[in-house]
């Protein structure tokens, strides 16, 4: 999809800018602008929910401006305090460039060419004493105090250390250096980040820096209340090793459709008439149930993982669902096995032995009786195909790839098993 018109009227279109600092931001996008966003090195992975500023950017690129990607190898020592309960643990210097590297590949593959800059290049310069001499005096407890993530914090249990309430200064002082030596002009972030933005905004007034921007949009939340991009797991990450292109595809044919419109506008590069027609379908009732959650899916799992994550994501869904006829391999067994039950046993206990007797030890079902009634009554799978036989024997040519059985119970309920010598 190739934008027209302006900027900041295309993302507030496409429900993207939950504030901005200035009307004039409009017309300064008229021109080349460079925009940027902070990443926290906390993981050696992005996930899911930082993809909203990665759209940004790359909706920041496709209207000809340039993205930059800032990665806290500064700030990253201490850890943004913003929408956090407790204190980040401290990273050591070497976890944290591993991480950087990581994460800094990860952006290179998802924008094309950005501008990656490390504010440990230049936070790391200052001594205390000159830091708190010429840039702390510029700060106010006051406003600082004022931030709902310190609020919230301070009057916490655990309170906040001033470690991480000097988080703000540095980065306000990011900005502020980001304008002057790299003329980047606009900052964006979650709408948990308005107050650090701000921060820099006016310290690059005190400082007499040239006029600077900055915006927020929503963050992601799910209708039930929860935090998108958190799964009973744990974090969706960007990492296929992490989160596999499967599982990652999942999480979101799952959203509920109360939320897959909000999700298409804000993670996807479709075109907005597209995804009119799929809220328009969902508020008259006149849809296939999950068509808009596999587009989204698709869409979502494309710009990530590429073409070849949409197809292993396909090809394992497939093979995983109730009752399916796909030629099972491997990977696909691989893939499924992070969201499925599964045992592992020797090979001299499934090979030439009975399919009922492996049901029973497998726990598939609670004894060989029932293994056999379930043969009789045509509900039993071996790799998806139906087991009719009661004295069926399981050969070596049924293991898939010499690791692997996949037995079914109906349609619905599954079992894998993973051999060993």
């Amino acid at each position: 999809m190739v934008p027209m018109g302006n900027l900041i009227d295309f993302l507030e279109k496409r429900g993207f800018i939950d504030n901005i600092t200035s009307d004039e931001l409009k017309k300064r996008a008229e021109s080349p602008l460079k925009g940027y966003i902070g990443f926290d090195p906390t993981a050696d992975s992005l996930h899911l929910g930082n993809l909203v500023g990665i759209v940004a950017l790359a909706w920041l690129q496709k209207f000809g401006h340039t993205p930059v990607a800032l990665l806290g190898g500064g700030t990253g020592k201490i850890g943004d305090p913003s929408g956090k309960s407790t204190e980040r643990p401290l990273l050591t210097s070497e976890t944290l460039e591993k991480n950087i590297a990581a994460i800094g590949k990860q952006l290179e593959r998802l924008l094309d060419c950005p501008v990656l800059l490390n504010n440990g290049e230049w936070l790391g310069n200052f001594g205390l004493i000159d830091f708190l001499r010429d840039v702390g005096k510029h700060f106010r407890i006051g406003p600082m105090l004022g931030k709902e993530s310190v609020r919230s914090r301070i009057e916490s249990e655990e309170g906040m250390s001033f470690t991480e309430f000097s988080y703000q200064i540095l980065q306000g002082y990011d900005f502020y250096h980001l304008a002057r030596a790299e003329e980047v002009y606009l900052q964006m972030g979650g709408s948990d980040q308005w107050g650090n933005i701000t921060a820099g905004i006016e310290l690059n007034r005190k400082l007499d820096g040239p006029p600077i921007f900055g915006m927020t949009f929503p963050l992601l939340m799910r209708s039930d209340g929860a935090k998108f991009g958190k799964s009973e797991e744990g974090a969706i990450w960007l990492d296929p090793e992490r989160t596999s292109p499967y599982q990652f595809y999942q999480y979101l044919v799952r959203v509920a459709d109360a939320d897959v419109i909000q999700l298409m506008r804000m993670l996807t590069f479709m075109e907005s008439e597209e995804i009119d027609r799929y809220a328009q379908a969902i508020a008259s009732g006149n849809f296939t149930p999950n068509e808009a959650q596999k587009k989204l899916a698709e869409e979502v799992t494309r710009f990530v993982h590429g073409e070849e994550g949409v197809a292993i994501a396909l090809k394992v869904t497939e093979a995983a669902a109730p009752g399916s006829k796909a030629t099972l391999d491997p990977d696909s067994l691989k893939e499924i096995a992070r969201d499925m039950p599964s045992v592992t046993m020797k090979t001299d206990e499934i090979v030439d032995q009975k399919y009922a007797d492996v049901a029973a030890k497998a726990a598939l079902v609670t004894s060989k009786g029932e293994a056999v009634r379930l043969i009789k009554n045509g509900g039993a799978y071996l790799n998806n195909e139906k087991v009719e036989d009661p004295t069926f024997l399981i050969e070596s040519k049924h293991v898939i790839g010499a690791k692997y059985l996949l037995l079914g119970s109906g349609k619905k309920k599954k079992i894998l098993i993973n051999l060993t010598k």
